[in-house]
C-alpha cells in the first residue's frame, strides 16, 4: 500500500534514527557526540577499520563516506535487514506508536495492476531468452559472438532475442494466461487508435531486459539486427512501472559492485555496459537512450559521491557530457559532483576494450576530470580572447554558470576556482614597475591589461587543464594572431622538463627562462623584475641568474655577445653553454639565439606563468600539510589532496601556442 509523506515524516520524527541503527552497530566513542545527536560507527554495509559511517538524528539520515550508502529509517531496514518497504513502515509505525493508515482501495487496485504488468514482463523476458537459443535466434547469437560477448555475460544480463514476427510474443503470452489488457499495459505490443489488430513491438532484435532495484524486468531495450529499420535501438514505452527518466540500465548490479570500487561508470548504451562488465568493470550503468536526467543523477548520487561519465569520443559524446554538466550544476552539494572520462575521438567503451584491452580502458577512467575542468574546457575551447570585450564575455559566461549552483558553499568555491583560472589564463594586469610587468608571469592581479605592450591572453595555467588535443584560446600579438594553445607533447611530458623538486639537474622550465633572457636581451629590458623575482631550485642556475642581473644592472649590455663576454670573464660561460645544450637536446629552440624575438618572448612568458603557479602551489601545500598535522579533519585532508592534484596537473602539461616559430620559419608543436 502507499503511505503519505506526512505519515512517514511523523514516524521519523518520533524515533531517532540512531535508535534504529544502534541495534546493528557499535558507536565510536571518540567521534560521536550523543548530546548533539551526531553519531559515528564503522559501516555495516562494507568492511572497514575506521569509522566513516555517520548518522544525524536532527536530519533523520545516515551516510557512509566510505562506500557512499545513505538513507533514512526505512531504507536502513530494507537494505540491511532485507525487509520490504511496507514491512519496514509497519515495524517503525509500531515502534513510534503511530497507527497504520486505513487501506486505500484505489491504491491497492493500482498495486495489483502493477503486479500483473510485472508478471507479463517477467514471462516476456523468459520468452526472449528461450528464443535466443532456438533456430531463429542463430543470427542474434552470431551478432553477440561477433561483439565478443561470452555466454556467461549473456546469461548474467538475461539477453534474449525477439523473433521476426508480428504476433509470436503476443501468442506466447496469451497461452500463458496473460490478458490482453496486461500485455498492452506492459508496452509489449503496439496498439491504439487506427490499429485494428495489435502486434509485437519488438521484432528481430537482440533484447536487453531493464531491471528495477529489486532486479525484476520493468521494460526492454532492443537492438535491431537489420539495417533497414529506422531505429537501431528501441525501448519500451512509458508504462505504470517504467519511467525511463527514473531508471538506469544495470543499476541494481552496479550498486553492489560500487561498494568495492567507490564509484559508478556511466556509459551511453546497453552494449557499452555489457562490454564493460565483461572486462571487469561491473560498476557500469547507462541511461536509456536519452540525456541524463536530474532523477537519474540523484539515483547515482545515492550510491556514490562522484560517478564517472564515460561518453563516446565524438561530437555527440561531448555534447552528451556537456548536457549532463548543465543538468548537474544546480544540484551540486558538498561531496556530490561528477567526473568525466572522455574517450579517444570516434571510440566507445566497447570498441576501446575490444581493440586495446581492459587496461587501456582502466587508464581512461583513472584520468577522469572534474566537472569544473569540463566546464572550463567547454567555455574556452573554441573562442578567441584577444580583446578585452571577448575576455569579459568569457568571464560573464563562466560566472553565469556558477550562479546556477544551488548550494551556497559549493557556489563560493566554484567562484574562487573560476577567478583563479581566469587570472592564470589571461595573465596578470599591468603592475607598477616601469620596467614592465604586464606580459610575463608573477601571478599578481587578475586583469588582462596590456600594460607595456607585451601582455596578452594565454597564461600558462589556462592550457594545463585541457586534455591532450583540446583547443585553448588564441594568442594576442605574437607569432601568429590566430595561434591557439595546445597541450605539451607526450615526449616532453616524459622528459626532464617536469623533473621533480629535489632533482640534481635544473628543471628545464627554469633553464628555459634564464637562457631565454640571456639569448634575447630585449626581454631583460622589458621584464627585468620578473627575472629578479624568480625562485629557482638549482644552485648553479641561481648563480647564473644572479650574475646576469648584476651584469645587466651594471653595464646595460644591448647584445647577447656582450652578456656572454661578461659571463666568460666571470667563469660562467661553460655553465651557460651547458644549459643551452640541454635545451638543444630537447629541441626547445624557441629561446635559442636564432629564434624570433616574438617566439622567445612568448615561450619565456609561458614558462614564467607556470613557474609562479607551481611555486605558489608548493607553498600552499606546505601550509595545508601543517594544518592537517594540527587539525586532522576531513576538510584539511581534502585540501591537501586538491593541491597535490593541481601540482600534478602542472607537472603534466606545458601550455604553448600552436604556431610558435612562424616568424622563425620553423613551426613548433609544443615544448
Amino acid at each position: 500500500m502507499r503511505f503519505s509523506p506526512s505519515f512517514l515524516d511523523e514516524i521519523r520524527a518520533r524515533v531517532p534514527i540512531s535508535d534504529v541503527i544502534g541495534r546493528r552497530v557499535t558507536w565510536d566513542r571518540r567521534k560521536t557526540q550523543a548530546s548533539r545527536g551526531d553519531w559515528w560507527a564503522c559501516c555495516p554495509f562494507h568492511g572497514e577499520k575506521s569509522p566513516s559511517f555517520h548518522c544525524e538524528d536532527a536530519k533523520g539520515r545516515y551516510h557512509c563516506f566510505g562506500c557512499g550508502v545513505s538513507g533514512d529509517h526505512f531504507r536502513f531496514l530494507t537494505e540491511l535487514e532485507g525487509m520490504s518497504f511496507p514491512e519496514a513502515v509497519e515495524r517503525m509505525a509500531a515502534e513510534a506508536g503511530v497507527p497504520m493508515p486505513a487501506r486505500d482501495a484505489e491504491a491497492e487496485r493500482r498495486d495489483e495492476a502493477r503486479a500483473t504488468i510485472l508478471d507479463a514482463l517477467r514471462i516476456a523476458s523468459d520468452f526472449f531468452r528461450q528464443s535466443l537459443q532456438e533456430v531463429e535466434g542463430a543470427k542474434a547469437r552470431a551478432y553477440l559472438r561477433d561483439r565478443g560477448l561470452n555466454s556467461a555475460v549473456q546469461k548474467q544480463f538475461a539477453i534474449g532475442y525477439a523473433p521476426e514476427s508480428r504476433n509470436r510474443l503476443k501468442e506466447f503470452l496469451a497461452a500463458k494466461g496473460v490478458g490482453k489488457a496486461e500485455v498492452e499495459a506492459a508496452g509489449l505490443v503496439v496498439h491504439g487508435e487506427g490499429i485494428a489488430v495489435s502486434y509485437d513491438r519488438f521484432r528481430d532484435r537482440v533484447m536487453f531486459p531493464i531491471l528495477d532495484g529489486r532486479e525484476q524486468p520493468i521494460a526492454f531495450g532492443g537492438r535491431a539486427l537489420s539495417s533497414d529499420v529506422s531505429a537501431k535501438y528501441l525501448n519500451s514505452p512509458e508504462t505504470e512501472v517504467f519511467h525511463k527518466g527514473n531508471v538506469l540500465f544495470n543499476i541494481a548490479s552496479a550498486r553492489r559492485a560500487a561498494k568495492a570500487t567507490g564509484t559508478l561508470v556511466v556509459a551511453e548504451g546497453y552494449m557499452d555496459v555489457v562490454a564493460l562488465h565483461q572486462a571487469g568493470f561491473e560498476h557500469a550503468v547507462a541511461p536509456l537512450g536519452t540525456a541524463l536526467t536530474d532523477r537519474q543523477l540523484e539515483l547515482l548520487w545515492r550510491t556514490v559521491p562522484e560517478p564517472i561519465l564515460c561518453f563516446d569520443g565524438d561530437a555527440a559524446g561531448l555534447k552528451a557530457a556537456n548536457r549532463a554538466a548543465d543538468v548537474a550544476l544546480p544540484l551540486l552539494k558538498p561531496g556530490r559532483s561528477l567526473r568525466f572520462a572522455l574517450l579517444p575521438d570516434g571510440a566507445d567503451p566497447d570498441d576501446l576494450i575490444r581493440a586495446q584491452g581492459a587496461e587501456v580502458m582502466r587508464g581512461v577512467l583513472s584520468k577522469a576530470r572534474p566537472l569544473a575542468d569540463l566546464l572550463w574546457m567547454r567555455e574556452t575551447a573554441s573562442g578567441s580572447f584577444d580583446t578585452p570585450e571577448r575576455r569579459a564575455e568569457l568571464e560573464q559566461r563562466l560566472k553565469t554558470l556558477v550562479r546556477g549552483i544551488g548550494d551556497e558553499s559549493v557556489r563560493r568555491h566554484y567562484q574562487q576556482d573560476v577567478d583563479e583560472r581566469l587570472r592564470a589564463f589571461f595573465g596578470p594586469g599591468p603592475g607598477p614597475s616601469a620596467r614592465g610587468r604586464g606580459g610575463y608571469g608573477g601571478g599578481g592581479g587578475g586583469g588582462a591589461g596590456r600594460g607595456d605592450g607585451y601582455s596578452r591572453p594565454g597564461g600558462g595555467e589556462g592550457g594545463r587543464r585541457f586534455e591532450p588535443g583540446s583547443r585553448g584560446p588564441q594568442a594576442g600579438r605574437g607569432a601568429q594572431a590566430g595561434a591557439r594553445r595546445s597541450a605539451v607533447s607526450d615526449r616532453l611530458v616524459r622528459s626532464s622538463m617536469m623533473r621533480a623538486a629535489g632533482s640534481s639537474a635544473a628543471p628545464l622550465r627554469e633553464v628555459t627562462i634564464v637562457v631565454g633572457f640571456v639569448n634575447h636581451p630585449l626581454l631583460l629590458r622589458e621584464a627585468f623584475d620578473y627575472l629578479a623575482d624568480l625562485e629557482l631550485e638549482s644552485v648553479e642556475l641561481e648563480r647564473l641568474r644572479s650574475t646576469v642581473m648584476d651584469v645587466y644592472a651594471d653595464q646595460l649590455p644591448h647584445t647577447r655577445d656582450e652578456i656572454l663576454g661578461a659571463l666568460d670573464r666571470r667563469g660562467l660561460l661553460a655553465s651557460f653553454e651547458g644549459f643551452e645544450t640541454q635545451l638543444r637536446l630537447v629541441r626547445q629552440w624557441t629561446v635559442l639565439p636564432d629564434a624570433a624575438l616574438e617566439d622567445a618572448r612568448e615561450a619565456v612568458r609561458q614558462a614564467l606563468h607556470l613557474q609562479h603557479r607551481a611555486r605558489s602551489l608548493h607553498r600552499e601545500l606546505r601550509m595545508a600539510e601543517e594544518a592537517l598535522g594540527t587539525e586532522a579533519d576531513e576538510l584539511a585532508y581534502l585540501q591537501v589532496l586538491e593541491i597535490k592534484r593541481e601540482i600534478e596537473n602542472i607537472a603534466g602539461t606545458e601550455a604553448l601556442i600552436d604556431g610558435f616559430g612562424i616568424l622563425s620559419g620553423r613551426p613548433a608543436k609544443g615544448i
